[in-house]
């Protein structure tokens, strides 16, 4: 795993009234994994996903296959 910090962000697209994802896509490389979190609670949990499932997620959900709301 990397040491390096996550650099969160959520999508230009979060204009929702705070329900909201943000995720650190700068640790794909280094460790194969896209962390996200809930923007309103950033010291609660993180989910970490593999960079394969987060591409599969960020896919479906531009192709209307799935709703982001």
């Amino acid at each position: 795993m990397s040491s390096e910090a996550p650099r969160w962000f959520k999508s230009s697209y979060s204009d929702n009234g705070g329900a909201c994802l943000e995720a650190a896509d700068n640790l794909a490389a280094t460790s194969g994994t896209v962390p996200v979190r809930d923007s309103k609670s950033h010291d609660g949990p993180v989910l970490t996903f593999s960079t394969g499932a987060f591409s599969s997620f960020v896919t479906s959900v531009k192709s209307g296959r799935i709703s982001a709301n």
